[in-house]
C-alpha cells in the first residue's frame, strides 16, 4: 500500500471517529438541556406528587429515561412545550405526556398538565 493511501485511510478513520463523537456529544447536550428546562421539571414534579400514578409504576424509585428526539410528540417552541417522557418504576413503565404553556409576560411556565400516561 502506498503512503498516500495509508494516510488517506487514517484521515478517514479520524474524521469518522470525530464526527461520531460530535454527534454523540450533541445528543447528550440536548438531553441535558431538556432535563434542566422548567417545563420538564414541572412535569416530573407533578408525576412525583401523584400517589396513584407512582403506585401504579411501582415507584419510588422512579427512573426517567431520555426522551426520543425524533418522536413527533416532542415539540418545543417559544410559547408551548409538548413532551413524551419515558418513565419506569419497579412494576411497570410508560410515557408521561405533558403540555406546558409559557406566560410571555412573566417568562415562566403557567402550567404543566399531565395529559395521561400509557404503558410501554
Amino acid at each position: 500500500m502506498s503512503r498516500s493511501t495509508s494516510l488517506l485511510q487514517q484521515m478517514t478513520i479520524f474524521v469518522t471517529v470525530m464526527t461520531g463523537g460530535g454527534c454523540g456529544m450533541m445528543y447528550y447536550l440536548m438531553q441535558k438541556n431538556f432535563a434542566k428546562s422548567e417545563y420538564y421539571r414541572l412535569a416530573i414534579e407533578q408525576l412525583n406528587e401523584n400517589s396513584t400514578a407512582m403506585a401504579s409504576l411501582g415507584a419510588p424509585p422512579l427512573k426517567i429515561h431520555n426522551i426520543h428526539l425524533t418522536d413527533r410528540h416532542n415539540r418545543v417552541d417559544h410559547t408551548q412545550a409538548q413532551l413524551k417522557i419515558p418513565v419506569t418504576g419497579q412494576k411497570t413503565g410508560g410515557y408521561l405526556y405533558t403540555t406546558s404553556t409559557r406566560d410571555s409576560v412573566m417568562n415562566s411556565c403557567l402550567n404543566s398538565q399531565r395529559r395521561g400516561a400509557s404503558p410501554h
